[in-house]
């Protein structure tokens, strides 16, 4: 599909997309008859490692188990504290109380949505025993001036790079940078496997204890145990493994990532093109030339945020909240700190239609209905 051709989708603010050859590929997954972890599980997270540069990558079910069993296999766990954003998807939250562990939430930078190094140094503690920057909008966030205060400390960087697959930092690919880089391959992002997420390690033994910690804490593979009376258990694990299932969807979906790089690029700058002149709008800067974007965020100032998103629904256009706050939240109460840049940036969020079925004109339509809205807010 052409991205100058019309097509009025902005009714959803995000759709799976598929290039066509998924359907043939899980026929033949599902006739493997071979679905909890396979040798298409692991020429996926071959091909995922060949395309970042990286040794290896460990495939599990989800992004969030990727979080989770990346904070862990760095050896986060009760007492410790992880420094992260409140502004990102509550998945990142849950994943760090998982490990028995406590977040510590800090500011971003509310032009990119992303945390800035001198946050995290502000809110070391002793007992801060990781840092977890959220990539928002595929964004990459580069530590390197904290790097010498978090290595003295002990302190690991676990990248929540749920919304990143694909973009760069500097000449490398987010997850070639050094750091353990978690990824998903949710049913939206820029890649999909239907459900499924990655983990980048950083030694070959942080790769065995990820792969122990997805599959029960069993030693051996698969294929050996199939050959074996016996396996041994030597510490804690769950099943979190990605289904060969998963794991074909991707593959198709790897083979055309350049067409979903230039697509999604293409439509940012088509929305960065329409919005510009409204006065009233603060376009999120996703850094496009060195990310893929999986969205596109506004901020909508002056109070008038929850006015414009119900007159975009109420005309057919898809706009969402990407995210509130998790300071604010109940769940999250007991680790409550005020964070008055992140409460203003959570009234002011707003996500306009991402996908790419979405065209150029419909970027344009969009933008137009939000003009529109807005006139509306201020009388």
């Amino acid at each position: 599909m052409s991205l100058t051709a019309a097509s009025p989708d902005v009714s959803h603010n995000a759709r799976p997309y598929l290039y066509g050859g998924e359907e043939a590929a899980l026929t033949d997954a599902l006739r493997a008859r071979q679905y909890n972890h396979g040798p298409v599980t692991e020429e996926f997270e071959q091909a995922i490692a060949t395309y970042l540069g990286v040794p290896e990558t460990v495939a599990v079910a989800s992004g969030t188990a990727a979080l989770h069993v990346g904070l862990l296999a760095t050896g986060v766990g009760p007492g410790h504290e992880v420094i992260v954003p409140s502004f990102t998807f509550c998945a990142t939250i849950q994943a760090i109380l998982a490990t028995g562990a406590r977040p510590r939430f800090i500011e971003v930078n509310p032009g990119t949505g992303c945390v800035e190094p001198s946050e995290v140094l502000a809110a070391l503690t002793p007992r801060t025993r990781a840092v977890m920057p959220v990539l928002y909008g595929g964004r990459a966030v580069d530590l390197a001036a904290a790097r010498p205060a978090l290595d003295e400390q002990g302190v690991t960087v676990v990248e929540d790079a749920a919304q990143a697959f694909g973009s760069w930092q500097g000449e490398h690919r987010v997850g070639a940078t050094g750091v353990v880089t978690c990824f998903s391959f949710g049913p939206i992002k820029n890649l999909t496997c239907g459900l499924g997420g990655a983990i980048v390690p950083r030694t070959p033994l942080e790769a065995d204890t990820c792969r122990r910690l997805r599959g029960l804490g069993i030693v051996e593979s698969a294929a050996r145990r199939a050959e074996a009376t016996t396996y041994r258990v030597d510490g804690f694990g769950m099943r979190v493994q990605m289904s060969p299932l998963n794991a074909a969807v991707g593959l198709v979906q790897l083979r055309h990532f350049h067409e979903a790089e230039t697509r999604r690029r293409e439509l940012w700058r088509a929305y960065a093109a329409a919005l510009n002149g409204i006065d009233s709008v603060a376009l999120v800067d996703a850094d496009v030339d060195r990310t893929v974007p999986p969205l596109c965020a506004v901020r909508i100032p002056d109070g008038r945020r929850d006015r414009v998103f119900r007159a975009l629904r109420d005309r057919g256009i898809g706009v969402g909240v990407h995210y509130p706050p998790n300071h604010t939240q109940p769940a999250f109460s007991p680790w409550y700190r005020p964070l008055p840049v992140t409460e203003r940036l959570g009234r002011e969020i707003m996500t306009l239609p991402f996908h790419q079925h979405l065209t150029l004109a419909d970027a344009d339509h969009a933008a137009g209905e939000l003009r529109r809205a807005l006139a509306g807010a201020s009388r």
